[in-house]
């Protein structure tokens, strides 16, 4: 059961709209199921004898006596509306049911207190079998403003109330952090245009999705502009300096065909320009030059960081948590930025369904989580996916998204849970499509019954406590192959168990070997390592002088490339 409450200053206007045919036709039986006095409120909708026009002229009157009552001009904003909505494939309420809800909404939210005969006038009309409308005007008889602090936030929790009462499908609570909701006529607008998605949400998608591969504010205004948004800054009077700015999709106009604008803030809270500028990075691009790292080492940072903060999601640090989360948000849109085929899809699906998971009321140490949002920004600009390093970071991210569900869980905060198990469930579903014909390959060629064996025992003495589950995994023969190609790379397999094994326990890990196998594949070749240092010493000592950087460009193109394009509207 969904309420959604907003004001303004046009009592007729509403009192027309909510007797009227409606926008797209869904007023079929308009009439009020409750009202602040059901004998003084005259209903358009159930009195056939009387013209409409007239009724509708008559009930503003009496739900606006108050507020004429004041004399001279009427408080601004003082109409108060509240759709209320049951869930998809809930049953159907009577309309006592429904005056029942109204009541109770109107007392909690304190338009109208239980037993106060001196709370607003207000009314409750039912438009179809799933909602009721409530209006009401905030100037109570006694002439003083009711007390609707956190009005939206009390009716919600209103509402899950009357959801376990009356057996409705249980919404989760929120805590005043998602971004608003799509609108009826947004809705509505992108069905005539044949959008999938209304231009608030696809806006926001762009955002978040730039905002996340970006390094500085500059370069967020540009790269969106480069894929077709409108950008509209605005620019304080005393400073000069933006403080906030404006976005508008491509082709969205209204009746005057100017572009509909949406303030970061209305596309989501941690879009503002104040909660932008907290998370990008400072410096210059030019500062963190790219091309320094291949594309491996890339990934194998992000694995590490991701791996990282899931010890932190354990600590009693929430803020820095909170941070890491947030950076984790990142992590993701870059993880589908960075993937080719179709596995990018799946990916964009996590770290969207993640954007409503990594944010909270809890206020974000973003300096902590410094370390992840690097790599994450690196990870964007990765030139290519490195094979089973890749699959490695699917499954530390997979495994994050859990811990932050149940981070969450543990916090109350139960609408950004179940967004961390949405995209943990994405996770999921992407790293067993690409993990299992891996997994299969490393499995065929396990090495022989003897090297296997020595392998064993190696296992057994570097992870004594979890030898036994190690051994008896499914994927035992796959990781022998792995620790025998760690071995050719020139690691000493105990020593690098050991240290494995010690970065987070593996008695609550389901299938040991496979965590096991991912840690190693994400080490880097020693060998190789050593090869490239002794041919840089080599290199230096012939040089006798040192070639300047490669500036990093910061261009919308350089930034994205053409795989980096996330599709017009």
């Amino acid at each position: 059961m969904v309420p959604d409450v907003s004001t303004g200053s046009d009592t007729r206007g509403l009192v027309a709209y909510l007797f009227g045919p409606g926008r797209r036709d869904e007023h079929t039986d308009p009439h009020i199921v409750a009202a602040w006095d059901m004998a003084g409120a005259p209903d358009p909708g159930r009195n056939p004898e009387v013209s409409y026009a007239n009724l509708a002229k008559r009930l503003d009157h009496h739900v606006d006596l108050r507020a004429r009552e004041l004399g001279g001009t009427k408080p601004a904003q003082h109409v108060w509306h509240c759709p209320i909505r049951t869930a998809p494939g809930d049953r159907y309420l009577t309309d006592a049911e429904w005056a029942e809800v109204a009541r109770r909404v109107v007392a909690a939210t304190g338009i109208a207190p239980e037993g106060d005969e001196k709370g607003c006038r207000w009314i409750a009309v039912r438009h179809a079998d799933d909602h009721i409308h409530l209006l009401a005007t905030t100037v109570r008889a006694d002439g003083r403003r009711p007390r609707t602090h956190r009005d939206g936030q009390r009716a919600q929790q209103e509402c899950r109330k009357i959801e376990a009462e009356f057996g409705l499908r249980q919404l989760k609570s929120g805590d005043l952090t998602a971004p608003r909701t799509r609108t009826g006529a947004e809705h509505a607008k992108a069905q005539r245009q044949g959008q999938q998605t209304t231009s608030r949400q696809w806006l926001r998608e762009q955002a978040y999705t730039v905002a996340a591969a970006v390094r500085t504010e500059t370069e967020y205004f540009t790269v969106l502009e480069s894929l077709g948004v409108k950008v509209k800054p605005r620019i304080g009077p005393e400073t000069g300096d933006v403080i906030g700015y404006s976005l508008a999709a491509p082709g969205d106009n209204n009746a005057d065909n100017a572009p509909v604008w949406y303030g970061g803030s209305i596309l989501a809270p941690d879009l503002s320009i104040n909660r932008l500028r907290e998370r990008l990075a400072t410096q210059d691009v030019a500062d963190r030059p790219q091309g320094m790292a291949g594309p491996a080492e890339v990934w194998r940072r992000a694995e590490s960081a991701v791996r990282t903060a899931r010890t932190v999601l354990d600590s009693d640090d929430d803020p820095a948590a909170q941070g890491h989360l947030d950076a984790f948000g990142d992590t993701l849109h870059n993880l589908a930025l960075a993937t080719k085929g179709p596995a990018r899809s799946e990916l964009q699906a996590a770290a969207m369904a993640f954007d409503r998971a990594r944010r909270s009321a809890t206020r974000a140490n973003h300096q902590a989580a410094s370390a992840l949002r690097h790599a994450a920004k690196d990870l964007a600009h990765a030139s290519s996916e490195p094979g089973g390093i890749a699959i490695a970071l699917v499954f530390a991210a997979f495994h994050l998204a859990r811990a932050a569900a149940k981070w969450h869980e543990q916090r109350g905060h139960e609408q950004q849970a179940a967004a961390a198990v949405q995209a943990g469930s994405l996770l999921q579903a992407e790293y067993e499509r690409a993990s299992t014909p891996v997994l299969a390959d490393l499995a065929r060629r396990s090495p022989s019954p003897k090297v296997a064996e020595r392998y064993a025992e190696v296992v057994r003495q570097a992870l004594p406590s979890d030898a036994d589950r190690i051994l008896s995994d499914a994927a035992w023969p796959a990781l022998a192959t792995t620790i025998a190609k760690a071995e050719t790379a020139g690691h000493n397999p105990r020593r690098l168990l050991t240290e494995l094994g010690s970065e987070r326990e593996l008695k609550t890990a389901k299938f040991p070997a496979q965590v096991l196998i991912w840690r190693v594949t994400a080490q880097p070749n020693r060998r190789q390592a050593a090869a490239a240092m002794r041919s840089n010493s080599s290199e230096a000592i012939r040089s006798s002088t040192t070639s300047p950087p490669v500036s990093a460009v910061t261009s919308s193109q350089a930034v994205y490339g053409e795989r980096h394009r996330l599709g017009g509207r």
